[in-house]
């Protein structure tokens, strides 16, 4: 004892019996087939036994399956794939023992994602603080561009991927998509930027998907929920800041949210298109009505895609 755990005073027999006992128990799940043997001494019935090949319990099998459910939503993820064989061979040794491998949890993925491949460089050069040379085509340029960019943080969203970080030339928060870089590598000799433009654990805090300025301000968004779909709103809120504000005869429900105003939000409030009314602000009414009048002439005037 004074060498495992330094204790120099000596160890009471009531100690030693009630350790024995716990052993011989299920509480630890031992279940030790401890024995005595000439009155004084404690051995193990069956010589070959030991507490390290205790067999696994039902409860410690499916617990062991849905870890393999989950984990293996991280194989796409290229800085996961060391992870990869232990994750095969959790997966072998649970279905060897219990012969039962049909899925019980189905996560939302995308395996041809573009840009995941670039997910490993992106994270280990955020990690080590170091700079990227990163050939990068938006979709409204023309052509690719070619920069030095400091990456401080990856973010998922939808199933697809981001990275936001300082470009050299401009110095301010960019948010690019992985799915749009061409090439990126890891620049040597280039000095790296660190972040003093955000604070990664709260930017988002506002924030419905990833588009937001290092100045954009949240605002109070009310909306107006029919009957029927209120329940899913409620439910499933769009922002953690969701709150109902009025519930009205009708079976409609008021909800307000305090969050920026971002391309993002107004694609969650056209997923519900006829069953929803924004009610304030104005700027987000006029922009909502204006894409419904928009949508509305794609509809009756196929030929105008103005």
């Amino acid at each position: 004892m004074y060498e495992y755990e330094g204790i120099a005073k000596g160890i009471s027999k009531r100690t030693i019996q009630l350790d024995i006992q716990m052993m011989r128990s299920e509480k630890l799940g031992y279940n030790a087939p401890i024995v005595v043997y000439e009155g004084k001494y404690y051995r193990y019935e069956n010589p070959d036994y030991s507490i390290t090949n205790t067999p696994l319990t039902e409860q410690d099998l499916r617990t062991m399956s849905e870890a393999v459910e989950v984990l293996r939503q991280f194989k796409g993820f290229s800085y996961f794939s060391e992870m990869g064989d232990i994750v095969n061979r959790l997966e072998d040794h649970v279905t060897s023992v219990r012969q039962q491998t049909i899925p019980v949890i189905d996560f939302e993925k995308n395996e041809n994602l573009k840009g995941l491949g670039h997910l490993d460089t992106i994270y280990h050069a955020i990690v080590n603080k170091q700079p990227l040379e990163m050939k990068y085509h938006s979709f409204r340029a023309r052509s690719a561009s070619l920069f030095i960019f400091y990456p401080y943080l990856l973010k998922e969203y939808r199933n697809r991927w981001f990275v936001f970080g300082n470009r050299k030339e401009t110095n301010s928060l960019q948010n690019l998509a992985l799915d749009r870089i061409i090439r990126v590598n890891p620049l040597a000799g280039e000095r790296y930027r660190e972040n003093d433009l955000f604070d990664p654990a709260t930017f988002f805090d506002n924030v419905i998907g990833v588009t937001k300025t290092l100045t954009q301000q949240a605002g109070k968004v009310r909306f107006e929920v029919d009957r029927c779909n209120a329940p899913y709103v409620e439910t499933k809120p769009f922002h953690k800041s969701q709150q109902v504000i009025e519930r009205k005869e009708n079976g409609s429900v008021i909800f307000e949210i305090e969050v920026v105003i971002n391309p993002e939000l107004q694609r969650e409030l056209l997923g519900f298109a006829d069953t929803i009314r924004v009610l304030s602000p104005p700027s987000l009414v006029d922009a909502m009505a204006h894409k419904f009048r928009r949508a509305n002439r794609r509809y009756t005037d196929p030929d105008n895609q103005d």
